[in-house]
């Protein structure tokens, strides 16, 4: 059996269904016992994104498309691994008609070998390890369908041994999340082979609401700028138009003019539409000439612009330098907003931005110089992936791994020195900076309980306690406050003013010489970050 196009797709989405009934449980394969596992999330999310692409002719153009669609929803370290994964196949795959298992082999090297060229420090145990030994193991097969037994089988037995090759995930107890993922999205695979998962076709499962409505951002008195984005899925009806001749470009040409930013294809007898218009009311009117509704969606575009950058507009004056910063929570948005950042990604733990947030951000930033602050360590892989892609600025990443690391190094920028310099000087503000997070633990671990506060620094839980200002107070003394000039509180979303209040008081007392800041962070997942400079 040679691979077809159409059947790469079956296998990417049979992949991407398999994820989607277990990436919960790749998720708490979580080697920190607080709530930041979003392995699955990430890596569902990126396949998921690379298995709703138009129909290709050939296999090559094919794994093009789904390649890009990884690429542009890849999310976290995770994400964007994945995505290389499939890159590297689809440069294999190249100009193919179809491919021969000989041909198939050497585009998994390929994807191999690009996954390992994404990553500046590529470390054994993770899922490239478990890549390359399933790979290794089905070399030689005879067919596809060899291949695929023998790539499952030799990723799970490398899987077992990834609590060989990584001591924190022995200590944990659990096997590499990243290769676990990558397993399932294999069993997806052959399962899709072999018949037993329908693939779905892309967009067949409405889409819901991104978050709750910012009615305050449209008012009586507003204008409608940007329109409506209007999505649906419009079945062809036989008692409309003849399906075996009808020539969808007639819907697809009537479209452009009736709007802009089309994505428009067909699937059968399905034609998916994206359409940004200010009349969506004439659009679905005239398209049930052709066919009925399956799903629709319309938003005032207003409202997720908005819902989206709050108060910034897309620019039209270049600017020489500009910044983007990731953080969630209002007060650490306001922060960084305040400290000069032009654009404020909303993402961290538990929730990682894709490259297509980062692309849009240096898009609208529109300066020769773009400085990001990833502010998270499993986000700086996907900054750094953006900034690879993109060509209309100079990016330059700061590899801030913490929102300390962020904040201190943005404190500390000289807009006037060259950019080879100031990007010198942030690294080296970051590095000097000691961060650590007071959360609430979500199980057991070695040194911390269940519903424990833990302090942790790095990769370390360093105090746990079940009062969580108690917590706060051993992780400042275990991390030497003391010593420090500044230390700066960052309490979270469910900290009571009061009680935040009292702890910086209490700190004061504690660390007299070292001036104490609080400011509201508002963020998730850790009540209380300390800031050490």
């Amino acid at each position: 059996m040679n691979l077809t196009a159409q059947l790469y797709l079956n296998l990417i989405r049979g992949g991407a269904a398999r994820l989607a009934e277990e990436r919960q449980s790749i998720n708490d394969l979580n080697v920190f016992p607080i709530p930041d596992g979003d392995t699955g999330d990430n890596m569902y999310m990126t396949i998921d994104a690379g298995s709703h692409v138009p129909a290709e002719a050939s296999l090559g153009k094919m794994a093009e498309a789904i390649s890009q669609g990884m690429l542009l929803g890849a999310r976290g370290n995770s994400g964007v691994i994945l995505s290389r994964i499939f890159a590297g196949i689809a440069k294999g795959l190249k100009d193919k008609e179809e491919a021969d298992i000989a041909c198939f082999t050497e585009a998994m090297k390929k994807g191999v070998e690009e996954a390992y060229h994404a990553v500046a420090e590529p470390v054994e145990g993770t899922i490239l390890t478990v890549l390359r030994e399933g790979v290794e193991a089905a070399a030689g097969s005879a067919s596809l369908e060899e291949f695929m037994d023998l790539w499952i089988a030799g990723m799970d037995l490398s899987l077992q041994h990834t609590p060989e090759l990584l001591a924190v995930l022995k200590k944990a107890g659990v096997v590499d999340s990243g290769g676990a993922g990558l397993l399932l999205i294999g069993e997806g695979m052959r399962d899709a082979l072999n018949g037993k998962i329908i693939a779905n076709n892309p967009g067949a499962v409405a889409s819901t609401a991104g978050g709750p409505v910012d009615l305050n951002a449209f008012t009586e008195d507003s204008i409608l700028e940007f329109g409506y984005c209007t999505e649906f899925l419009l079945r062809l009806q036989r008692s409309k138009v003849d399906l075996d001749s009808f020539d969808e470009s007639v819907i697809h040409d009537w479209l452009q003019t009736r709007g802009d930013s089309l994505v428009f294809f067909r699937d059968g007898s399905i034609i998916k539409v994206h359409v940004h218009t200010k009349d969506p009311g004439a659009i679905l009117s005239r398209c049930r000439e052709w066919g009925e509704f399956l799903t629709i969606k319309v938003e005032n575009m207003t409202l997720q612009h908005h819902g989206n950058h709050m108060d910034e507009r897309f620019r039209t004056a270049r600017k020489k330098l500009g910044i983007v910063t990731v953080a969630a929570g209002e007060g650490l948005t306001a922060t960084f907003r305040e400290m000069g950042a032009d654009i404020v990604i909303q993402g961290g733990q538990t929730m990682n931005p894709p490259v297509e947030s980062f692309l849009d951000a240096f898009r609208e930033v529109n300066a020769d110089t773009v400085l990001v602050f990833p502010n998270n360590g499993n986000i700086i892989l996907t900054a750094r992936q953006a900034a690879a892609l993109y060509t209309d600025s100079r990016i330059e990443v700061i590899p801030t791994s913490t929102l300390g690391e962020g904040y201190y190094s943005l404190a500390n920028l000289n807009a006037d020195l060259p950019v080879e310099e100031m990007t010198s000087s942030l690294k080296e503000a970051a590095e000097s900076v000691t961060t650590g997070l007071v959360s609430k633990a979500i199980r057991d671990a070695e040194n911390a309980r269940a519903s424990d506060y833990i302090g942790i620094c790095g990769k370390d839980i360093l105090t746990a306690s079940p009062s969580r200002e108690e917590a706060v107070r051993k992780l400042a003394d275990k991390l030497q406050a003391t010593q420090a000039d500044i230390l700066i509180l960052f309490s979270g979303k469910d900290v009571p003013s009061d009680e935040a209040s009292r702890l910086q008081g209490e700190l004061e007392i504690e660390c007299p010489r070292t001036e104490v800041i609080l400011l509201d962070g508002g963020q998730p997942v850790y009540d209380y970050i300390i800031v050490l400079c």
